[in-house]
């Protein structure tokens, strides 16, 4: 070892054995960084919400408005008008789900949507499901998560409860929606459903085409996404 290695500082030294292991084995690499965004995300998560518990919404009653802001998957591509998740969402919930959903929508076309339609209904709570055609045009991660994150910040700022749907990357089976999703629920302190949709279309039998669900699959996102609600509300109505 030369006198100039002696010198080094520990932090220094820890950093070029760092560097020198990622150039030697960057497969190895990549995966320890995976695994450490998700255990951080997951300690993100119980900071969040609480001694244990998931983030908490307000209670809904027969006079709430629930809003459903989102793309194609919102709007009910591959169903009828009856049939999306937001029409059969307020039947079960049993108060007015506006649909504002716009089919071939892009994250970014969202965020600059988003103010507009939160100044035109007092709502009780905003469900977000975008970035499907974003993955689709193969939009980097980083970009997606960006725009997703300033919607719910714009939800928040209004003083409206949020719920993020995550959607998966495309493709046939055993799909997974990006860490993103989760990462920026447990950021805002909002809740996530991240595994309903990738559940729905790895099964052909529940989509109408390639990456949107058929009537008996907007019939099960419905009815997770009003599990989810009626289960995390903080103050049900009397």
């Amino acid at each position: 070892m030369t006198r100039k290695a002696r010198r080094q500082k520990p932090g220094v030294r820890a950093f070029a054995e760092i560097s020198c292991f990622r150039r030697r084995f960057p497969s190895t690499y990549k995966a320890m960084q995976q695994f450490l965004t998700f255990m951080v995300a997951l300690g993100l998560l119980a900071l969040g919400s609480g001694c244990g518990g998931r983030p908490r919404i307000a209670g809904l009653s027969e006079s709430s408005v629930v809003l459903a802001f989102g793309d194609s998957l919102t709007a009910g591509e591959g169903a009828s008008a009856t049939e999306n998740y937001p029409a059969v969402l307020a039947k079960l919930l049993g108060c007015r789900v506006v649909n504002a959903g716009v089919s071939g929508e892009m994250s970014s076309e969202g965020l600059l949507r988003l103010p507009a339609v939160l100044r035109q209904e007092k709502v009780s709570l905003v469900i977000l499901c975008e970035g499907g055609n974003d993955m689709l045009q193969k939009q980097a991660d980083d970009t997606i998560s960006k725009n997703l994150d300033a919607m719910v910040a714009r939800v928040r700022e209004s003083g409206t409860d949020a719920i993020l749907i995550g959607v998966p990357k495309p493709g046939f089976f055993n799909l997974k929606a990006p860490l993103f999703y989760q990462q920026i629920a447990s950021k805002n302190g909002i809740l996530c459903d991240s595994e309903t949709l990738p559940e729905i279309l790895s099964k052909s039998s529940l989509k109408s085409d390639y990456v949107h669900p058929n009537a008996e699959g907007y019939r099960k996102m419905a009815g997770a996404i009003a599990d989810l609600i009626q289960t995390n509300q903080r103050d049900l109505p009397k």
